[in-house]
């Protein structure tokens, strides 16, 4: 049988348009197949061991975090928080002391949050004008939010952590886990200072603030005589830390086996160190006081010697391990 010429068109176009359906079809099947399983809930676990650097969004722009990955893909972790002159490049915790190094093979991820210069890691209510700032400081939002939503995309729980700083980071530390109890586990303040409502204190944050970086302590928490002074105190808090497991150490202030001064330079640091480390005690004592009083548990830790530095904060991270891993049970 013939076909005729416009039949033979018209069936030829239809042949054509079903091989081009065809070849489309796959196609739209695979990019509507992604599309469902991009949406579907996925089970992340952590990167077993290893070391890594990544940036994170937040609010006040990308972060940097160093990142130790627990040696077994587990998911509890750490977060170690710095002083008052956090650098922008590195968290101190990962060149000023072994702590990569203590917990390498423990089933625990080391969180090292980079930057937060004399910040007390708070959300701040302005930026600070003396200085030029160019973003208001929101850390309680990274460290309590922001950081915790890109964790557990890596299989890092929201859940079992512990936050553990050193002179700024310490009241920070106790701070953040006060007001974030469904978040940590485990608290520890080195060096820390626990009653900056104590007369001479917020003056004294303001001076040190102005030292480093021009900060202006104001922008912070507003005048010293504002509500989130108190709310940032631990002193006035401590009621909210029942039931954490928590570390405090502070030591005396005097010179120890670390503190070796030969240059000028070096006499002044270490007196600068056991002036600092006076105070934080003298701040650590009365907080331990007020806890005993409210009858809230609590290890302490007050070495007979010992400067504001780092060799000795490495020294009490080790003695606090133990704990830390029990409390997140992360061996």
């Amino acid at each position: 049988m013939r076909i005729g010429r416009p039949r033979f068109q018209n069936l030829k176009r239809r042949l054509l348009g079903l091989s081009a359906a065809a070849l489309v079809l796959p196609v739209t099947a695979g990019i509507a197949g992604t599309a469902v399983a991009g949406a579907a809930p996925v089970t992340h676990r952590a990167p077993s061991g290893g070391y890594e650097e990544v940036s994170v969004p937040s609010s006040m722009g990308p972060i940097k975090v160093q990142i130790q990955w627990a040696k077994r893909g587990g998911g509890a972790a750490l977060y170690l928080l710095d002083g008052l002159r956090a650098r922008d490049d590195r968290n101190a915790w990962s060149f000023e002391t072994n702590a990569l190094e203590q917990f390498a093979n423990d089933n625990l991820t080391l969180v090292m949050p980079v930057g937060g210069e004399s910040s007390f890691y708070s959300d701040w209510i302005a930026s600070s004008n003396f200085n030029g700032q160019d973003t208001t400081y929101k850390w309680e939002t990274f460290l309590t939010k922001e950081l915790p939503d890109y964790l557990e995309t890596r299989g890092v729980s929201r859940t079992n952590n512990g936050v553990l700083g050193l002179s700024m980071g310490g009241s920070a530390a106790l701070t953040l886990a006060a007001y974030h109890r469904d978040q940590f586990k485990f608290a520890s303040s080195l060096s820390g200072y626990l009653n900056i409502s104590a007369p001479g204190m917020r003056e004294a944050i303001r001076v040190a603030m102005l030292d480093a970086g021009r900060f202006n302590v104001d922008a912070m928490w507003g005048p010293p005589w504002s509500k989130a002074w108190l709310r940032n105190d631990p002193f006035v808090f401590a009621p909210k830390l029942e039931g954490l497991s928590l570390y405090i150490s502070a030591a005396s202030g005097l010179p120890g086996e670390f503190d070796k001064p030969q240059k000028p330079i070096d006499y002044y640091n270490t007196a600068n160190g056991m002036g600092l480390e006076a105070i934080s005690l003298v701040n650590t004592r009365a907080f331990q006081a007020r806890m005993a009083a409210l009858k809230i548990p609590a290890t302490y830790s007050f070495p007979s010697n010992g400067t504001h530095s780092w060799p000795y904060w490495s020294g009490e991270l080790f003695k606090a391990r133990t704990q830390i891993l029990d409390s997140l049970n992360a061996w």
